[in-house]
């Protein structure tokens, strides 16, 4: 049992240790390439640019909050916060989207009036850094390919989305080498900043549910039930709730009322035999109560 234990802290905190380094180095490849962004902007003339450049410097006081808060999500459980720190990662995926999300509007209020005034841009120097935008971001999304927790998902995201404005501005600045359309240029740049928006609304949405509590998307709390009651010796159950910390690691607490007193021994055999079902069901932390058909419980009715 405490061999099994080790391995899987030992595995836990291989894990921490990699996710922080992912970021890390998502990080000094998007501040490098914002600095570079910023200056070709400005030299080619292209608001598309530009509106990448403004939302890569977002993306990095994102990836810099992400790496504070996925270090501060390794601290395990204390006085102040008896389940560790791990929903501090869910803050950080919070205020992330919310910088996401001001980013993209900023781009709109500087891209919609140039499509209404379009402007000449430099498409040799837009087409040189289009590739180095798609090759440099990429390899970014490629570090976080095993995104698992809400913060790193929502670190790839930025990344993602990133790559994709790139490949949009790749294919635009192509066709404005071939074609006098100057107006495409804040085109994509208000196409981006739309995508983006929707997905800030999906990732908040989801980073929301975790903070208020609601029931894992992946968890089924009805099969659940029916699974739990049964169980031989099972009566009943009651008082059930299951949420999530951080968007991966589900937590259950539930009152099972038996239908004759055991002893002990026979007791903890039935709670191992519900944890070990529960975690094949994504359940990570189990409390289980056991009551008899006699007891009175005061919460049987409240939920």
């Amino acid at each position: 049992m405490s061999h099994e234990h080790h391995n899987h802290s030992h595995h836990n905190h291989a894990h921490h240790h990699e996710t922080t380094k992912n970021i890390q180095v998502a990080f000094f490849l998007n501040l490098f390439f914002t600095i570079i962004e910023i200056v070709g902007g400005f030299l080619t003339n292209s608001v598309a640019i530009l509106s990448n450049a403004i939302h890569d410097l977002g993306d990095c006081l994102s990836l810099g909050m992400a790496m504070y808060f996925q270090k501060l999500a390794k601290k395990g459980s204390d006085t102040s916060y008896s389940y560790g720190y791990k929903r501090f990662s869910l803050l950080g995926a919070v205020i992330n989207s919310i910088v996401l999300a001001t980013g993209s509007i900023l781009i709109l209020t500087v891209a919609i009036p140039r499509i209404l005034q379009p402007e000449a841009t430099k498409t040799d120097g837009m087409l040189l850094f289009a590739v180095l935008g798609v090759l440099v971001n990429g390899a970014a999304v490629f570090r976080l390919k095993k995104a698992d927790s809400i913060n790193e998902k929502v670190v790839k995201l930025h990344l993602l989305e990133d790559v994709l404005g790139w490949l949009a501005v790749l294919v635009g600045t192509i066709f404005m080498r071939f074609f006098d359309v100057p107006i495409l240029d804040p085109v994509m740049s208000v196409a981006i900043a739309c995508f983006v928006l929707f997905n800030v609304f999906k990732n908040m949405r989801q980073s929301l549910r975790v903070i208020l509590q609601g029931i894992p998307a992946e968890v089924d709390i009805t099969e659940i039930s029916n699974q739990l009651e049964k169980f031989e010796g099972v009566e009943n159950i009651h008082d059930l709730h299951v949420w999530s910390v951080d968007g991966s690691y589900n937590v259950l607490t539930v009152h099972v009322v038996l239908n004759n007193s055991s002893e002990m021994v026979k007791l903890a055999e039935l709670k191992t035999q519900i944890r070990d079902s529960l975690k094949a069901k994504g359940i990570e932390h189990a409390t289980i109560e056991f009551e008899t058909s006699e007891e009175r419980c005061m919460f049987e009715k409240c939920c």
